[in-house]
C-alpha cells in the first residue's frame, strides 16, 4: 500500500521543484504535477512527486493522525 504525506513548501526552486518540510525532514520534490507552488503551500507527496494541493487544517490534522499511530517516527 502507498500513501500520500502532507508536506509544507518551504522553499521554491526553479524547474517545477520545490523544498518540502516532511515533519521535520526536508525533501526535494517536483511540483510539475501541481503547477506553480509558493512557500507555505501544503502539498500531497509521494516517492518525490507532489500530486496535490491539500488545505493546511487537513494537511495539520492528517499528520497528527499519522503521529498518533508512529506512523511519522
Amino acid at each position: 500500500m502507498c500513501h500520500a504525506i502532507p508536506a509544507e513548501v518551504v522553499e521554491v526552486l526553479p524547474d517545477a521543484m520545490a523544498r518540502v518540510d516532511l515533519s521535520g525532514a526536508r525533501k526535494t520534490v517536483s511540483t510539475a504535477l501541481v503547477g506553480e507552488v509558493a512557500v507555505g503551500d501544503f502539498l500531497l507527496v509521494h516517492v518525490g512527486y507532489a500530486l496535490g494541493r491539500v488545505d493546511p487544517a487537513e494537511a495539520a490534522e492528517t499528520l497528527r493522525l499519522l503521529e498518533e499511530i508512529g506512523a511519522t517516527s
